[in-house]
Parts: structure tokens; C-alpha cells; sequence
């Protein structure tokens, strides 16, 4: 089902994530392993509003920093933090760069949480949102698909993108959120058709994907 609600893709995203998580509430299951709502809100609030903190999960000796932000947000109620999340940064304010940074992550994130409810089902994009995906997916799906190792290309109608040249290469096939969430790493997707050798496509499909 298509959204009415007006701007990008990501503001969309944003909002109807926001939504969902007071509807479901922080104690509700996703699809990121171990995660409840409220991690995951947590997690995008380090994310756009303490980068700084959110860099260090890359650096062993300074994770603690990381833990203990996300503890200080944890202490404050969960509207408090949904709200927080509804309003992005001034910078963000801006569809256009709200866009290039957050379209593909609101969309996955958003995706996390509708599909672990019980009641989910699949909704469709329009041609404007999924080409506004793809552009993310072609970029950031370069690195995502490195853990693999083999040649991959994603196909959905027309548009088709080598993420990782090479001969004999695995083509995914399937809508373009599918597409997405697969490159992401989610496994809870519908509607993909994966064609190469046999080898290479147990690879992919068995690869850490993802951030």
C-alpha cells in the first residue's frame, strides 16, 4: 500500500516508523536480532544526533561510550525519544540531504518493525519511492554485498546494477524493497528469485549482509 503522506521517501519513513513504534510499543520484537522497538529507537537517535558516539563501536577500547549513551537515552520515556526521533536534526530538516542519508536506513528500520508484528503484510512502492531506493541501493549496496565474495548483480524490471563485478555473477531478482531488505541482510523477504552458479548463490545467501 502506497503512503499519502507528503516529502521523501525517508521523511515518510521516518514518520510512519515513529507511528508504529507508539502503536506497537518499546518492548515489541523487530527483525534486528536481540532488538526490541526501543533499541532500535535508541539506536537511530546515537545515530543522527551523537555520531560521534556511534563511531566508536568501531574502536574495541572506546565501545563504552557507545554503551553508556545509549544508556543515558534508555532513561528517558519512550514518547520522549519516539518524538525526538520524529524530528530529525536541523540538517536533516532538509528532504533533500534527509534523503541521501536516511532513505535506504528509515526504510529498512521501518521494515524491521512492521514485519516482526504478527499482522504484517506486504505493501507496494511507487515508481517515484522505489527509484529513490534504488539510487540508495546502488551506491550502498557495493560495500553491503562485500562479505560474500562473489560477483553480484540486483535486477527488478528495468532497472538493473552490478554491485560487484565479475564473471559468472549471482543476479537477485525482485522488487526493489525486497532487493533492499535482502542486501541489508533481513532474510524476512518475499518475492526474490536468485539465478547463478549454484555455489555462488549459497554464498550470498549465506554471507553476513549488511551494515
Amino acid at each position: 500500500m502506497t503512503t499519502t503522506r507528503a516529502g521523501s521517501l525517508a521523511r515518510r519513513e521516518r514518520l510512519d516508523l515513529c507511528d508504529l513504534a507508539l502503536a506497537v510499543g518499546p518492548a515489541a520484537p523487530t527483525l534486528c536480532a536481540g532488538w526490541t522497538v526501543l533499541d532500535l529507537v535508541v539506536h537511530l537517535l546515537v545515530r543522527e544526533r551523537r555520531p560521534w558516539a556511534a563511531a566508536t563501536t568501531s574502536v574495541p577500547a572506546l565501545r563504552g561510550v557507545m554503551e553508556r549513551t545509549s544508556a543515558e537515552l534508555r532513561r528517558e520515556p519512550f514518547p520522549v525519544l519516539v518524538e525526538r526521533l520524529r524530528t530529525p536534526p536541523l540538517p536533516l530538516r532538509v528532504d533533500a540531504l534527509d534523503a541521501v542519508v536516511n532513505t535506504a536506513e528509515l526504510f529498512v528500520h521501518h521494515e524491521d518493525v512492521r514485519r516482526a508484528q504478527p499482522s504484517w503484510t506486504s505493501r507496494e512502492l511507487s515508481s517515484a519511492d522505489a527509484s529513490a531506493l534504488w539510487r540508495q541501493l546502488s551506491f550502498a549496496g557495493r560495500a553491503l554485498v562485500r562479505p560474500a565474495g562473489v560477483p553480484v548483480e540486483i535486477v527488478s524490471g528495468s532497472r538493473r546494477t552490478t554491485l560487484r563485478r565479475g564473471e559468472d555473477p549471482v543476479v537477485v531478482s525482485g522488487p526493489v524493497g525486497e532487493v533492499t531488505l535482502f542486501i541489508f541482510g533481513r532474510s524476512a523477504v518475499e518475492r526474490l528469485d536468485f539465478s547463478g552458479p549454484a555455489d555462488r548463490v549459497e554464498a550470498l545467501r549465506r554471507a553476513k549482509l549488511g551494515w
